[in-house]
């Protein structure tokens, strides 16, 4: 019999973005690649998901949300040794000076918003994640 080693590689992400249209969107995106993820509201909600000992291959982060931005928690994560791959997503420019702090905080990759699924695709290719 042969097994599926498809699912045997799975890779799972986690959507974090505080708008309810970005979250369906990136979540379908994922969920078309057969990427299982999970979808947090801020910063902080994906700082405690962490503490509570889910691991993720691939974080989806956005940078302007309330309670914890995606500055804040990319920081916070790297300094809690968290190895995964963090993409940006967001709408301003990746020539802002906003856009080079999320970078210098320790994303991996940055892309505009909206996320499509060759820009989902490039950033997985870019970090050797697979679908």
């Amino acid at each position: 019999m042969l097994k599926n080693t498809k699912a045997a590689t799975k890779i799972t992400a986690l959507v974090v973005d505080d708008s309810m249209i970005n979250q369906r969107i990136h979540h379908k995106l994922l969920e078309n690649l057969g990427i299982e993820n999970q979808v947090v509201g801020n910063g902080k909600e994906a700082v405690d998901v962490h503490c509570s000992g889910k691991h993720f291959d691939l974080i989806l982060m956005d940078m302007d949300m309330p309670i914890m931005n995606g500055i804040e928690a990319t920081r916070t994560l790297r300094a809690m040794g968290i190895q995964s791959t963090i993409a940006g997503v967001s709408s301003h420019s990746s020539l802002s000076e906003d856009t080079q702090e999320f970078i210098e905080a320790g994303l991996d990759d940055y892309q505009e918003k909206p996320l499509t699924p060759d820009k989902l695709v490039a950033i997985l290719h870019k970090v050797n994640l697979h679908v």
